[in-house]
């Protein structure tokens, strides 16, 4: 019955510890003030449009900067180019069938 009592006494001496933790936490709390970060800011509409301004500036910066260098032709194959990867590639699988059937 002895140790029960023991137990007993380290159980509320660590609850009386926790509970003036979050005392402690709650002071902290208190002195930094709340944080209200759901509240949004309204914009006035010139600064609304100015923001919207400088958005498609840097848009129209940045498609002038991408089209600059890298218009190019479309290139083609020829009809006989063409028929040399055809038929290079029939005997590099010709190879491959005949090592399979050795």
């Amino acid at each position: 019955m002895g140790n029960l009592s023991i137990v007993v006494r380290h159980l509320k001496m660590e609850l009386e510890r926790a509970q003036g933790e979050v005392r402690r936490f709650g002071a902290a709390l208190a002195a930094l003030g709340s944080s209200n970060s759901n509240v949004q800011r309204t914009l006035s509409a010139a600064a609304r449009r100015k923001i919207s301004l400088a958005q498609k500036a840097r848009w129209t910066r940045q498609k002038s900067k991408s089209q600059a260098g890298t218009i190019r032709p479309k290139r083609t194959i020829s009809a006989a180019g063409r028929r040399r990867i055809v038929a290079a590639q029939r005997a590099r699988w010709a190879k491959v069938r005949e090592k399979k059937a050795a």
